[in-house]
C-alpha cells in the first residue's frame, strides 16, 4: 500500500490533467505545475509515470515507508535505483519486521550510509550484525529483555561511529556491566547511553565510559538495581543525568559526588526514594544545575514547603506539586502569561540556535516523556488533579516535539493514562475531557496520517482507547477518525492494523458509528485482516474479529459481512485458533450474524458454512467460560433455522450443550442464560427433545429454573415448557423435582413470560398424556407413583389457575360477559396480553395440543388453552397469522365456538375462546384485503 501523501495527491491533479488533455488544451502553458509536460497521455492512453523528474521522484519516495518505498522501486529500472539513492536510506525503522540474516543482507546494499536505526526485540539485533551500517550515528532497541552481553558487544564493535545507544524503556535483564565495557572500547564518539533494567552498573564499566567515551554528555541508567555512585560522580563528561526508577542508590554517596560533577545541567531522579534533605544539601546548591526532574518520588511529596523559591532560585524543580509549564518558562524571558505555550514558542525560535537552551529543552522532553509514561503505566493513586491541570496538556505539548520517540512515547501517554481499569476497559471521563480540550484529537489523527509506521501506531492506539468513551469517539468520528482508520487497517505493518482494528472495534459499539465505517471501507478491511495474518497475529485478529461482532449487530452491515466474505474468515479463526480473546470475539461475531431472524438470510448461511456448526459445539467444551458463552450463545441463535438445529445435534451439540448445562451452576448468569436458551432452541425439535431427556438434560434445567436471576430461569422455563411436550420428559421432570420449581416460577417470577412458559409446561404435563408412562413397573411403586402424581396434578392446576386469573380483570370479563361489541373484548386483550408471546412460535402438533386441552375435562386446562391461544393469535404478533393458519387447518374454530358457549366452562375459558375466535377473523379479513 503506498503512503497516503504522495499517491493520492498525485493521482487527484493527473486525473485534472488527462481531463484538460482531452479537450485538447495546452498543457504547458498551464502554470498549474511544472510536471505537466511529463504527465502527458502516451500512446496507449496511459500516463507514463517514469518521466517524472529524478526529483520529484526522489520527493515522491519520501512519503512512503519503507516496505512501500522498496516496493515502489521495483517497478521499473530507473526508479530502482533512485530507491536506492542514499538519501532515502539514512534512517531506518525496523520494530515492525521481523528481519533475519537474509532479509537484513538484502537490505546492506541501501545502508551504507545509514546513520538511523531502530529496532525490535532480541531476534533482530541477532542480524543487524548482517547489515554493515558503518556510519551507523544513531541505534534505538525496545523489547531486548533477551539481548544478551555477547550480541549487544559484536553490534558495537560492528558500528564504532555510533554516537547514541538507547535500550529501553523495557528491562534489559541480560545486558550487563561487561557489555557497557564493551560500548566504551568501541564507542569513542559516544554521547548519549540510555539503558534500562540493568542489574549492576558496576565501578568497573562507569570508569571505562569516563576513560574511553570524552564527549558522553547524556547518561540514562533507568530502572537499575544497582548502579555505583562514586564511580558516575567521576564522568566530569555528563551534562545530563538520569537515574529514574533505579532502587538501591545510596544517596549519601551520592551527595558527596555527583555534587562535584562540573558540566551537570539536568538530572532526573523520578520514582526513586531520594529525600528532601539530599536535594537541599547537595543538588539545589549546584551552580550549573537548571533542570531536577523529580517526579513521584513518595517522600518529597509528603512535604513540600521545604522548596521555596528562595533555596530553587535558578533552579527548575519538575514534580507534581510544581506547575511545570511555570518552572520551565524561566528559560524564556518572554514567557509571561503563555506559560502553556512555552514548547511551542521554543520549536518555532529554534532556528535562532540557542544551542544551550535546545539542548536543555530537548533532554526535558525526552525525560518528560519517559516520566509520564511510566507513572501512566502504574496508574499510581492520588493524581487525578495533576493529569487534569497539567499532564495532559504536558502529553499534548510533547505530541508535537521534533523527536519522534518523544512523540511515540507521548502518544502511548495518553492511550494509557486515560484507562483506569485495563480489565474492563473503563476511561476516565475527566481525562478524556482533558484531552479534548487541549486538542487531542486533531493531533492524534494528525500522527495517525504520518508516513511513519511507529507514529502511527501509537497515535491510533491513542484513539482507540480513548474512543471507549462516547464524547471521544463522536468527536473523532466527525473529525475523519474512522476513514483513517479503516485506511491504517489495511497497512502491511501489522501494529498499526492492529491498532487501527482496534480503534474501530471501540468506536462500532456506538450505533451512529457503525454505518460510517461500512461506508469507508472498514468492513472489508477487517475481514482481509483474518486472512492476512491467520497465525502469529492474535492481537490483530481478536480486535478484528471483536469489530466485526459489533457491526454485525447491525442488520444492513450484517449483510455487508456476509457479503465480504466475514462468515467464512469467521468460521476459520472458530475452527483454527486456539487463542481465547480470538474464540470468543468470533462465536460472538457469529452469533450476532445469526441474531436477525427473517430480515436476512446470514442465519442459515451461518449454518451452511463448512465446519461452522462442529466448530462452535467444540468450542462448548473450552475451559474458559467468554468461549462457551458465547459459543452458546451463537448455538441459541443458529438453532431459530430447522436445518442449522438438526445439524448442531448432528455435530454433537445436545450433549455438549448438557454437558455444560450441569457444569455452569456456578457460573455467570450470561453462561447460564444461553446454556439454558441453546436448549430450548434446540428442544424445538421433538427428536432434540427426547435426545435432551435422554442425555441427562431435565435436572441442570430445573436448577435454572430455580435461579434468583430473571433472564436465566425465563430461558430455562421455555427449555422445560418444549421438553415437557413429550410425556417421558414430562414424567423426568416430575421425578427429579420440576413441578415444585414451575410452580414457584409460575406465581412468583417477576417475567410475564417465565410465568406463562412454566403455566404451560405444567398443563403440557398433567394433561393426561403423562399417566401411561407414571405407571411403568411395580404396582406397588405405580400405586405410590400415582398418588404422588395425583397430588402434584392438584398443585399444579391450582397455580395455573391463580396465574390465569391474574390476567382477568374482573371489570372487563364483566363487560364482556354482557356484550359481544368489539369494546369490552378489547379491553380484555389489553389486561391479558403478554407482548413478549408474540416471539414465541408454535409448531402444528402444539397448536393441536393445546385445542385438544379445550376439550378436556378440567376447566382449568380448557382456560389456560384458551389464553394461550390468545397470546399466539393477537393481531401484530409476530407470528400470528402462522398460528392462525394452523388453526385453521385443524379445524380449531368448531372447538373454540363449542368452548365459548359451554355452559360448564369457565367464564375465562369461554371470553378467551371468544377473543380467539375473533382473532381468526380479523386475519381472515386481513387476508382477503
Amino acid at each position: 500500500m503506498f503512503g497516503s501523501l504522495g499517491i493520492s495527491e498525485m493521482n487527484r491533479r493527473v486525473r485534472r490533467k488527462c481531463a484538460k488533455g482531452a479537450q485538447k488544451l495546452d498543457l504547458s502553458t498551464n502554470p498549474e505545475t511544472e510536471d505537466a509536460d511529463y504527465l502527458k497521455l502516451n500512446e496507449d492512453g496511459f500516463v507514463d509515470w517514469t518521466r517524472l523528474p529524478d526529483d520529484t521522484v526522489l520527493q515522491l519516495f519520501t512519503h512512503l515507508n519503507y516496505r512501500d518505498r522498496a516496493n515502489l522501486s521495483s517497478t521499473c529500472k530507473s526508479w530502482r535505483s533512485l530507491g536506492s539513492s542514499s538519501c532515502l536510506w539514512q534512517s531506518l525503522d525496523l520494530r515492525a519486521h521481523k528481519c533475519d540474516w537474509g532479509i537484513m543482507n538484502s537490505l546492506a546494499s541501501r545502508c551504507a550510509n545509514l546513520e538511523k536505526l531502530r529496532f525490535r526485540g532480541a531476534d533482530n539485533a541477532d542480524s543487524l550484525i548482517n547489515l554493515r551500517a558503518k556510519n551507523l550515528i544513531e541505534l534505538s532497541g525496545d523489547y531486548c529483555r533477551k539481548l544478551t552481553d555477547s550480541t549487544l558487544a559484536v553490534i558495537v564493535a560492528r558500528h564504532k561511529l555510533l554516537e547514541s545507544l538507547q535500550l529501553g524503556p523495557d528491562f534489559c535483564e541480560r545486558v550487563s556491566s561487561d557489555a557497557i565495557i564493551a560500548i566504551a572500547f568501541c564507542c569513542p564518539k559516544l554521547r548519549k547511553l540510555r539503558l534500562s533494567g540493568i542489574r549492576d552498573v558496576n565501578g568497573e564499566a562507569i570508569n571505562a565510559l569516563a576513560a574511553h567515551c570524552p564527549n558522553l554528555t547524556d547518561i540514562g541508567f533507568i530502572d537499575c538495581l544497582k548502579i555505583d555512585e562514586v564511580a558516575l560522580g567521576k564522568v566530569n563528561s555528563v551534562r545530563f543525568l538520569s537515574v529514574a526508577g533505579t532502587t538501591n542508590i545510596k544517596w549519601d554517596l551520592v551527595g558527596e559526588n555527583w555534587s562535584k560533577l562540573p558540566n551537570l545541567k539536568g538530572l532526573d531522579v523520578s520514582r526513586t526514594d531520594v529525600s528532601r534533605n539530599i536535594i537541599v544539601r547537595f543538588f539545589l546548591p549546584l551552580k550549573g544545575l537548571k533542570v531536577l526532574c523529580a517526579f513521584n518520588c513518595p517522600s518529597l511529596e509528603e512535604d513540600t514547603t521545604v522548596f521555596t523559591k528562595t533555596n530553587c532560585e535558578g533552579k527548575m524543580l519538575l514534580t507534581f506539586f510544581n506547575d511545570t509549564f511555570k518552572e520551565l518558562s524561566l528559560m524564556f524571558p518572554n514567557a509571561k502569561d503563555r506559560e502553556r505555550e512555552i514548547f511551542m514558542d521554543w520549536r518555532s525560535e529554534s532556528k535562532k540556535k540557542d544551542e544551550n537552551l535546545d539542548e536543555i529543552m530537548s533532554w526535558v522532553e525526552w525525560i518528560l516523556s519517559h516520566s509520564l509514561l511510566r507513572i501512566a503505566e502504574s496508574n499510581p493513586h492520588g493524581l487525578d488533579q495533576f493529569w487534569l491541570t497539567q499532564g495532559a496538556d504536558l502529553l499534548l505539548n510533547l505530541m508535537q516535539s521534533f523527536q519522534e520517540d518523544v512523540q511515540e512515547r507521548a502518544a502511548t501517554g495518553l492511550a494509557t493514562f486515560v484507562v483506569i481499569d485495563d480489565e474492563n476497559a473503563n476511561v476516565d471521563v475527566g481525562r478524556a475531557e482533558a484531552v479534548m480540550k487541549g486538542g487531542g484529537i486533531q493531533l492524534l489523527l494528525g500522527l495517525a496520517r504520518s508516513w511513519k509506521e511507529g507514529l502511527q501506531s501509537e497515535a491510533t492506539k491513542a484513539i482507540a482507547n480513548l474512543s471507549v468513551n462516547p464524547a471521544f469517539a463522536k468527536a473523532v468520528a466527525a473529525g475523519g477518525g474512522i476513514t483513517i482508520l479503516a485506511g491504517l487497517a489495511r497497512s502491511m505493518n501489522r501494529l498499526v492494523a492492529e491498532e487501527a482494528a482496534g480503534g474501530l472495534w471501540n468506536l462500532s459499539v456506538g450505533e451512529e458509528h457503525k454505518g460510517a465505517i461500512a461506508e469507508a471501507g472498514g468492513i472489508k478491511a477487517l475481514v482481509d485482516l483474518i486472512f492476512k495474518w491467520p497465525r502469529g497475529g492474535d492481537g490483530v485478529l481478536e480486535r478484528a474479529a471483536g469489530a466485526l461482532a459489533n457491526l454485525a449487530a447491525d442488520d444492513k452491515c450484517s449483510m455487508e459481512v456476509a457479503t465480504v466474505g466475514g462468515i467464512n474468515a469467521l468460521v476459520t479463526l472458530a475452527r483454527k485458533c486456539k487463542h481465547e480473546g480470538v474464540q470468543e470475539q468470533a462465536a460472538r461475531a457469529l452469533a450476532n450474524l445469526a441474531a436477525h431472524g427473517d430480515s436476512n438470510t446470514n442465519n442459515a448461511a451461518v449454518g451452511q458454512e463448512a465446519g461452522a456448526l462442529e466448530a462452535l459445539v467444540l468450542l462448548i467444551r473450552s475451559q474458559h467460560d467468554t468461549v462457551r458463552q458465547e459459543a452458546a450463545g451463537a448455538l441459541w441463535n443458529l438453532s431459530f433455522d430447522d436445518r442449522n438445529r438438526e445439524g448442531i445435534a448432528l455435530a454433537g451439540g445436545v450433549e455438549a450443550l448438557v454437558a455444560l448445562a450441569h457444569s455452569c451452576s456456578n457460573a455467570s448468569p450470561s453462561l447460564q442464560e444461553r446454556a439454558a436458551g441453546a436448549l430450548w432452541g434446540l428442544s424445538v425439535s421433538e427428536a432434540n427433545s427426547i435426545a435432551i431427556g435422554r442425555e441427562g438434560g431435565v435436572a441442570p434445567l430445573i436448577a435454572l429454573a430455580r435461579s434468583q436471576t430473571e433472564d436465566v430461569h425465563e430461558t430455562a422455563a421455555g427449555a422445560l415448557w418444549n421438553l415437557a411436550f413429550n410425556p417421558g420428559n414430562a414424567l423426568r421432570i416430575v421425578e427429579d423435582g420440576g413441578v415444585p420449581a414451575l410452580i414457584h416460577l409460575c406465581s412468583s417470577s417477576l417475567s410475564k413470560m417465565a410465568r406463562f412458559m412454566a403455566a404451560l409446561a405444567l398443563a403440557y404435563m398433567f394433561d393426561g398424556r403423562m399417566d401411561e408412562y407414571a405407571l411403568v413397573g411395580s404396582s406397588a411403586e405405580g400405586g405410590s407413583k400415582s398418588v404422588g402424581l395425583e397430588r402434584a396434578r392438584r398443585m399444579a392446576l391450582k397455580h395455573i389457575e391463580t396465574f390465569v386469573l391474574t390476567f382477568a380483570d374482573p371489570q372487563a370479563f364483566s363487560a364482556a360477559a354482557l356484550s359481544s361489541a368489539p369494546a369490552p373484548l378489547a379491553q380484555v386483550i389489553e389486561s391479558a396480553r403478554i407482548l413478549e408471546a408474540g416471539h414465541l412460535r408454535c409448531s402444528g402438533a402444539e397448536i393441536g395440543r393445546f385445542v385438544s386441552m379445550l376439550r378436556n375435562q378440567s376447566p382449568v386446562l380448557k382456560a389456560c388453552a384458551a389464553f394461550a391461544l390468545l397470546q399466539f393469535t393477537v393481531p401484530g404478533g409476530r407470528h400470528a397469522p402462522h398460528h392462525v393458519n394452523l388453526l385453521q387447518v385443524s379445524g380449531a374454530p368448531r372447538v373454540l365456538r363449542a368452548a365459548a358457549a359451554a355452559a360448564s366452562a369457565p367464564l375465562e375459558a369461554k371470553i378467551f375462546a371468544r377473543i380467539v375466535l375473533r382473532n381468526l377473523e380479523h386475519h381472515q379479513i386481513d387476508s382477503a384485503a
